[in-house]
């Protein structure tokens, strides 16, 4: 049977940001937007603007809206880029029926961002015209055409991504740094390309935050301090963090080294960065610069963090002696407790954590503050009545005690015989490609190649660990006889730096004596003499 088809003559024209005639003018705006804030990309935007608002206000068929712009940003995300969001909501909110801009990369090189806005703006029937390329989205082959030019753009935003990279490493590879000046505390460029002079005054607190630290102060409390005291962070801020501190103490160049490529940044797209884990190369620089904080002291540091986590909580820490005073009946970490809370008689007391908590109660003494301060005080001034003796037993002994070359050694033959595993996996997966069959054995030596490389690694990060304890011991005794030398007479009163510069751990003994362990090894035991004030004995 025959269809009978009516045909309904359209009534309406069809219009184009193309037509010469206009039924009312068009409400126009343009985009522009530069990716560095370097002079000549600044001339450059600059002019973009001024082109823009001559161009749009010389049509007498358009209206003027605005010129949105974003000035250091890059093209491939649109999530930082303020001006092209607040154009793009304007125009989903009827304020704009044309959008003007440079070129497709301009506008975006994230291929499906630039799609998704296009496609967006097109249901509510606002064209972007590219000028470079010629293209009007809601011609035909409007969308094709931006398609291509889109994928284009990021594919050279991909090119660009990869040289800069490249650029990078190699710089990393021949050691040279770059530094954040104006978020960083302690340092300034200096007069010549890679040159860092360090600026006193900022130097002056990043000194102080070490000082306090190993004086016994949190992350937390410095953090407190230092902004009561009013002074400006990294970043000029007023208030600190513990994580700033942190840090900053944890920072190496701080001790004049460099860490390179401590970072990484996964994809060009949305350029998040994640910490290098072993996934590339990290270059260690020593001596890249003048240090304000002596390797000794910033090793120190570092072993106070180490003891403060394996003490746990009770380390984060309330005093200097928190985390190194142990009880010789259980092992347990002595804490402090407040006595006469309010009253003239107020003082600390220091027992074993364990005290209270067991039914039965270790033998070891609760002590006041004061007495084990006056047993450092004696038990340093003997070590230092025997300084000279102490020097030259480690001046023959201490490169015997630190040598790491055998550990340094295994290392080379691991890294050789990984590279060897590396290429026997390598072939055997490229064999296995060309032949048919014999799967279950390719499987077997894949499983074998790949178990031996956890096993290197293991030991590699072992060996990396004694290494690094080797070079710590060596920097923590020559910084202990430094300290002896410092003094030329006996110590007169407690001073919580030089506790931290030669004292491992104290032991309190039910006997009533304390036992010192200094930082080079030597033991020294002091008595509490019974009947004085400041020792208490356990009730």
């Amino acid at each position: 049977m025959a269809k009978n088809v009516k045909v309904i003559q359209a009534t309406a024209p069809i219009l184009s940001a193309q037509s010469q005639i206009s039924v009312k003018k068009r409400r126009v705006a343009a985009y522009a937007r530069v990716s560095t804030e370097k002079d000549e990309q600044q001339n450059s935007y600059e002019a973009q603007i001024e082109y823009y608002t001559r161009y749009i206000k010389s049509n007498p068929e358009w209206i003027f809206v605005d010129i949105y712009s974003d000035e250091g940003i890059t093209g491939t995300s649109i999530k930082r880029r303020d001006g092209f969001n607040r154009m793009i909501e304007d125009a989903l909110s009827g304020k704009i029926d044309l959008i003007v801009t440079k070129s497709v990369s301009r506008f975006a090189r994230n291929t499906v961002d630039s799609l998704t806005t296009v496609r967006k703006l097109k249901d509510k029937g606002v064209e972007v015209y590219f000028e470079k390329e010629n293209i009007f989205t809601l011609d035909s082959k409007g969308e094709l055409l931006i398609t291509i030019m889109s994928s284009l753009a990021q594919e050279e935003s991909r090119s660009i991504s990869e040289n800069t990279t490249w650029g990078q490493r190699k710089r990393f590879a021949d050691g040279i740094m770059s530094l954040g000046y104006s978020n960083f505390l302690g340092y300034k460029k200096g007069a010549n390309p890679g040159d860092m002079e360090i600026v006193e005054e900022e130097a002056v607190v990043v000194r102080r935050i070490y000082d306090e630290y190993l004086a016994g102060k949190s992350p937390g409390e410095i953090a407190k301090q230092l902004t009561a005291d009013g002074i400006p962070t990294p970043a000029r801020k007023t208030k600190w963090h513990p994580s700033t501190i942190i840090s900053i103490l944890h920072n190496e160049k701080y001790r004049g080294d460099a860490k390179l490529q401590k970072c990484f940044t996964t994809s060009f797209l949305d350029h998040k960065m994640q910490k290098n884990t072993g996934q590339l190369p990290i270059f260690y620089v020593s001596e890249n610069h003048p240090a304000i904080i002596k390797p000794e002291v910033y090793e120190m540091v570092q072993e106070e963090f180490r003891r403060r986590e394996a003490a746990g909580g009770r380390a984060q820490c309330v005093s200097i002696f928190s985390g190194r005073i142990v009880c010789g009946d259980c092992g347990c970490f002595y804490g402090r407790k407040k006595w006469h809370s309010g009253t003239p008689h107020e003082s600390w007391r220091w027992h074993c954590n364990n005290k209270f908590m067991k039914r039965e109660h270790c033998q070891t003494p609760t002590l006041k503050e004061e007495s084990i301060e006056e047993c450092f005080v004696a038990a340093f001034n003997g070590i230092l009545d025997r300084k000279e003796e102490i020097a030259a037993n480690y001046a023959e002994c201490l490169d015997a005690i630190t040598d790491d070359s055998a550990l340094k050694a295994r290392m080379e033959a691991i890294q050789q015989e990984t590279a060897d595993i590396t290429t026997l996996v390598n072939n055997l997966l490229m064999n296995s490609s060309k032949q048919r069959g014999g799967s279950e054995d390719t499987n077997a030596r894949y499983e074998q190649y790949m178990s031996r490389h956890e096993e290197l690694q293991q030991e590699k990060l072992e060996l990396a660990k004694q290494i690094s304890l080797m070079a710590a011991k060596r920097l923590l005794v020559n910084a202990f006889l430094e300290e002896l030398e410092k003094h030329d007479g006996p110590l007169t009163a407690f001073d919580p730096l030089v506790f931290q510069a030669t004292i491992n751990y104290v032991t309190v003994n039910a006997d009533c004596t304390v036992t010192f362990l200094f930082r080079d090894g030597t033991e020294t035991t002091q008595t509490i003499q019974k009947g004085v004030r400041q020792y208490v004995r356990r009730q």
